[in-house]
């Protein structure tokens, strides 16, 4: 199965978009390592999946769980006919306690929105800079995955971002285990002295 770099990430979603041109115009919140290959963000060549993070609509942000079973095959095909991994467009990003607990401060106007397809029925936002570093530091801390790592340091985040996204990290996961592990984190980021202002 093929990874997805940008130039098929590009194709993956042009071909999603015409596969559902006949249904309602739909937008997503793309996270992770396709909206990082996808602003040129980072050196990493291929990521495995699209992250969706949520849909936008009249409301704002809202849950993308569940998928709708229209756009679910349409998604399928694509992977069939480009090779890609299975559920390669999927919504395990979309957690309910993002919306329990909220997200970034701010994260909804640095969206960077791009629409796909010949009638452009598929727009894509995609999650910002700043607020890439506030999840990968959240999945550093919660999964201790080397990938998140070195995006995260790829990113090249201030003491100030990091700062702002440790507490929002919090909010998220308020335990002493997590605290422990996010200050590991920053002490491999050369940023230990963030632990006591979190």
């Amino acid at each position: 199965m093929k990874k997805l770099d940008s130039k098929l990430l590009e194709e993956a979603l042009n071909l999603l978009a015409e596969l559902t041109a006949d249904q309602p115009a739909q937008h997503w919140v793309v996270c992770g390592g396709s909206s990082l290959l996808a602003l040129g963000l980072v050196s990493r060549p291929t990521t495995r999946d699209v992250d969706v993070l949520a849909r936008v609509d009249d409301e704002g942000l809202i849950t993308a769980r569940p998928l709708p079973d229209w756009l679910a095959a349409a998604a399928e095909e694509v992977g069939t006919q480009l090779g890609l991994m299975e559920n390669w467009f999927n919504t395990g990003p979309s957690d309910d306690s993002f919306f329990r607990f909220g997200f970034p401060e701010g994260m909804a106007g640095r969206l960077i929105a791009r629409d796909y397809g010949p009638d452009r029925n598929l727009r894509i936002s995609f999650i910002s800079r700043r607020d890439q570093v506030f999840f990968k530091l959240y999945a550093t801390a919660d999964t201790d995955t080397g990938r998140h790592f070195q995006d995260l340091k790829e990113l090249q985040p201030t003491a100030e971002e990091l700062l702002a996204a440790a507490r929002w990290t919090r909010t998220q996961d308020p335990s002493e285990g997590f605290l422990f592990v996010l200050g590991k984190v920053l002490k491999a980021l050369d940023h230990e002295s963030l632990i006591d202002e979190i």
